[in-house]
């Protein structure tokens, strides 16, 4: 069941709503208020909606970066387990 949070993103009030627990959803918004502020550090003076696209830009990169390093293991752990049972096969 989805539960409303009332969160702050670089000082914007939101009501969302989210199936995630208390601390997933405390830790997005620290994430997100976290790349923005890098951003702002770095680009004083932009416009809060192109802080947020460039904020979801990074998030974006990271988030891709991070499914090819998932896929890349999971194509492992799936090569090594087709070894494994061919291993196992051969020696009964």
């Amino acid at each position: 069941m989805k539960k409303r949070y009332d969160i702050e993103i670089l000082g914007q009030e939101l009501a969302v709503l989210s199936d995630a627990e208390d601390e997933q959803v405390a830790n997005v918004v620290r994430y997100v208020n976290d790349k923005m502020e890098d951003i702002l550090r770095t680009n004083d003076g932009l416009r809060t909606v192109d802080v947020a696209i460039l904020a979801a830009l990074n998030i974006t990169e990271d988030f891709l970066k991070l499914k090819g390093v998932n896929e890349d293991l999971c194509d492992q752990l799936q090569k090594r387990s087709e070894t494994l049972i061919q291993l196992i096969e051969n020696a009964s």
